[in-house]
């Protein structure tokens, strides 16, 4: 406990090998004397961090299946996981909201803020960790449902589980829980002890606490760096801790851990912790797999408002598309029109399908960032299942806009053109797809990545073969038209739309036109010959 910024959050996550950045970090961690690393740490506790986060168009229910899936030994049958998850439910007292969506702020309405806490609780105590870490689980939440988070930790206590945890002014209700604190200030040890014992140690070192005053709020009070007033708080802060670590209360305790630390009084738990600690996982690939799939295909299913949006975006673009360049000809006037629009498409499933990945996949990133470090599923596992779950979505909208431009307009009427097609949309949009998701992964925040889109996508359409012809791409760029799926997409769409058309009817006598397709296909610079190669390159 202390004032803010006194280093709380940096120290639970120090201890948890969690985001220490490039802080310099000396001592040792260790559990009951056997030192740990981030992944034998993983194994043996629980970490429930400050800002919960969760897929909220899952139920309380599925999420918890879902955690029991894959945090759950491999060996524990199916049913005995459904089972301790109707456990834990009744024991947090989640039973009313089970079959409700947990929801997520500004989407989709969900359970309350108290609930949301509980779960997360849930979500970790279904393996029955010994040790568990709580980043200030009060944080937003009102006085009564403060007292009732933290009476849920109190009980988890009575069945034999130390929790660490960090709480900004709780109320004195909520400190009379507690069985010891830690007092920070300015990222230094005030005092570390029974909750009882610290009032002595105050008077003692002439700060006593008034008379029917919450302590907490005088502890924080008294270690708090007040604006304007630095100098003097620095010197009553560096006093305390000073005090506190030249105390008989520090040399004990330090004495203690020293003791606990020594190899030979922990060798007995150095063999468990060998096989305990081998790998963070508890569940097989294969296992995470399925469980992964099966959450990110039910979260799409359940997500109406995305799969609506992306339906009338496509269904507008293509109408749009087709009244536009509607009924073309194979003539003079269809040569620009038919290219045209051959291109237009392969930006329009380019750029909106790049731009909703980045939308919700880097709302999803910090959620997989958590899942993985608490050991629930590799990186690959998140990846494949995560494609998989999103390739009918990425399969039937391009095939749907095809469809209504590709009859609407007049392209080559036999199947193998049409199908051909269909497959070059699907193909673009999936490399846009990708795209989507390399830049969720490289910048913090959806405006970053919207702002950042459009710098990497524009210069591959320059190279796509309707603005600058291919042909006259000076050579130290030519690289970029091979990383292009724009020119690969409108080449191979190109060929199956003019390869066989042998006259080109010209109505203009006062302009140059092509005779045949081939001629067309020369003036683009795309070469027949090349037709399955360009195919393949996707």
């Amino acid at each position: 406990m202390g004032a803010s910024g006194a280093g709380k959050s940096t120290m639970l996550n120090i201890l948890n090998f969690r985001n220490t950045g490039n802080l310099k970090i000396t001592g040792e961690r260790a559990v009951n004397g056997v030192p740990v690393g981030p992944d034998s740490l993983t194994s043996v506790s629980a970490y429930i961090q400050q800002d919960d986060l969760f897929i909220g168009s899952l139920t309380v229910r599925e999420h918890l299946v879902f955690q029991a899936l894959l945090r759950m030994h491999k060996h524990i049958p199916y049913n005995t996981r459904l089972q301790r998850v109707e456990e834990v439910i009744q024991e947090l007292g989640l039973s009313k909201c089970a079959e409700t969506q947990i929801g997520s702020p500004g989407r989709v309405k969900g359970i309350s803020g108290g609930e949301m806490k509980r779960l997360s609780f849930a979500s970790e105590i279904l393996t029955d960790p010994p040790l568990m870490f709580c980043d200030e689980p009060t944080s937003g939440l009102d006085s009564y449902m403060s007292q009732n988070v933290i009476s849920v930790l109190q009980n988890l206590t009575t069945q034999g589980k130390t929790i660490v945890c960090t709480i900004h002014q709780p109320s004195s209700e909520i400190f009379e829980m507690f069985h010891q604190i830690l007092l920070m200030a300015e990222g230094r040890v005030a005092f570390m002890g029974k909750r009882e014992k610290a009032i002595g140690f105050f008077k003692a070192n002439g700060y006593p606490c008034p008379d029917n005053y919450n302590p907490s709020d005088f502890y924080i009070q008294t270690l708090a760096i007040l604006p304007g007033n630095e100098v003097e708080c620095r010197s009553r802060v560096g006093t305390i801790c000073d005090s506190y670590e030249n105390s008989e209360r520090a040399r004990k305790l330090k004495t203690a851990a020293d003791r606990i630390a020594d190899p030979n009084a922990a060798a007995y738990l150095a063999s468990e912790a060998t096989e305990k600690f081998k790998s963070p996982y508890k569940a097989t690939w294969s296992s995470q797999f399925r469980a992964v799939l099966w959450r990110s295909w039910l979260s799409n299913l359940k997500d109406p408002v995305f799969i609506r949006m992306k339906f009338f975006q496509n269904l507008g673009l293509a109408l749009i598309a087709g009244v536009v360049f509607f009924g073309q000809d194979f003539n003079q006037d269809g040569v620009q029109n038919i290219n045209g629009v051959i291109f237009n498409t392969l930006m329009n499933l380019s750029f909106s399908n790049a731009f909703s990945t980045i939308d919700v996949f880097c709302l999803e990133l910090p959620i997989f960032l958590r899942e993985h470090f608490n050991g629930m599923y590799r990186t690959d596992v998140y990846f494949l299942a995560k494609i998989l779950a999103d390739s009918p979505v990425y399969i039937f909208f391009p095939s749907m806009m095809t469809a209504i431009i590709y009859f609407m307009i007049g392209l080559q009427p036999d199947a193998a053109s049409f199908f051909i097609t269909t497959g070059v949309y699907i193909l673009a949009t999936n490399c846009a797809v990708s795209i989507g998701y390399l830049i969720s992964c490289v910048v913090p925040s959806v405006s970053a990545g919207v702002a950042l889109a459009p710098v990497l996508i524009i210069p591959l359409v320059l190279f796509g073969g309707l603005f600058l012809n291919v042909g006259s791409i000076p050579i130290y760029l030519i690289w970029g038209k091979y990383i292009s799926w724009f020119y690969y997409g409108s080449e191979a769409i190109a060929i199956t739309q003019w390869k066989n058309v042998d006259y080109i009817d010209c109505n203009r006598e006062d302009s140059t036109c092509p005779e045949n397709g081939s001629v067309v296909l020369k003036m683009l610079d795309f070469r027949e010959v090349k037709y399955i190669f360009v195919i393949t390159k996707f």
